[in-house]
């Protein structure tokens, strides 16, 4: 996995400007199976039926199989049939963790049917001795793929060992 990573971001570099507005990433421990259940814990929970929303506050956590998302805050919204959880809004400083990889931003978006996981604000990914950072990271947690954009920085040691 990191030297793909790796592989991805020396075309970045060599193809020019493009290292500057995004980056393609491989993100194989941020692969999810979206069908497992959601779990969160949190201090507190305030449910707003009529919205169709609910929000936990304090020390958020929400787990789904081994993928963990920690927040501040998380605004869960629910299907218009309120029979399931259409998207998960966590704000508070966020980070996402896998057993391989991480992220923190300052927000995050995850919509649950898509798989998609939008975090914005001064991002950074973690991939073992690897880290990139920038404004946007857009993750597919079904196929593992994401986009990092935003003034991407990562940094290059040459001659070191790959992890």
């Amino acid at each position: 996995m990191p030297r793909l990573l790796y592989a991805i971001l020396i075309a970045a570099c060599l193809s020019g400007p493009a290292l500057g507005q995004q980056a393609d990433v491989r993100l194989g421990g941020l692969t999810q199976d979206t069908t497992l259940p959601v779990e969160v814990d949190a201090d507190s929970l305030s449910v707003d039926q009529a919205a169709g929303t609910a929000v936990f506050s304090g020390n958020v956590l929400v787990k789904q199989g081994q993928m963990r998302l920690t927040a501040g805050q998380v605004q869960v919204e629910y299907t218009a049939d309120g029979s399931a959880i259409d998207r998960l809004h966590a704000t508070g400083g966020v980070t996402l963790v896998s057993p391989q990889d991480a992220a923190e931003a300052q927000e995050a978006v995850y919509t649950i049917d898509s798989g998609n996981v939008v975090m914005t604000g001064n991002v950074l990914l973690t991939q073992g001795a690897t880290a990139i950072s920038g404004e946007k990271l857009i993750v597919n947690l079904k196929n593992g793929t994401g986009t990092m954009t935003g003034r991407v920085k990562t940094i290059f040691t040459p001659g070191g060992t790959t992890p």
